[in-house]
C-alpha cells in the first residue's frame, strides 16, 4: 500500500502494465488518480481508493523547487 504520493512521484504497482513495465508517474491526484506507464506511455485513471490499495511503493519523489 502506498501511504503517501504527490503529483510527478513514480510509483511501482502491484501488477505489472500488459507491455511490462511496472513503473508510473503520477500526472493528476485528486479524487481520482491519473497514471501514466514509463514505458509505452498509456494513461489510466482510477479512484485515489484503488490506487492506494493496489500501488506498491513510491520510487522516485518529485523534487520540489524553492523559488
Amino acid at each position: 500500500m502506498i501511504g503517501e504520493f504527490a503529483l510527478g512521484d513514480v510509483v511501482m504497482m502491484k501488477k505489472p502494465h500488459a507491455c511490462g513495465a511496472n513503473e508510473w508517474s503520477v500526472i493528476r491526484v485528486g479524487a481520482d488518480v491519473k497514471i501514466r506507464c514509463r514505458q509505452c506511455g498509456r494513461i489510466v485513471m482510477m479512484d485515489r481508493a484503488d490506487f492506494v490499495r493496489m500501488g506498491k511503493r513510491v520510487l522516485e519523489t518529485a523534487e520540489k523547487k524553492a523559488d
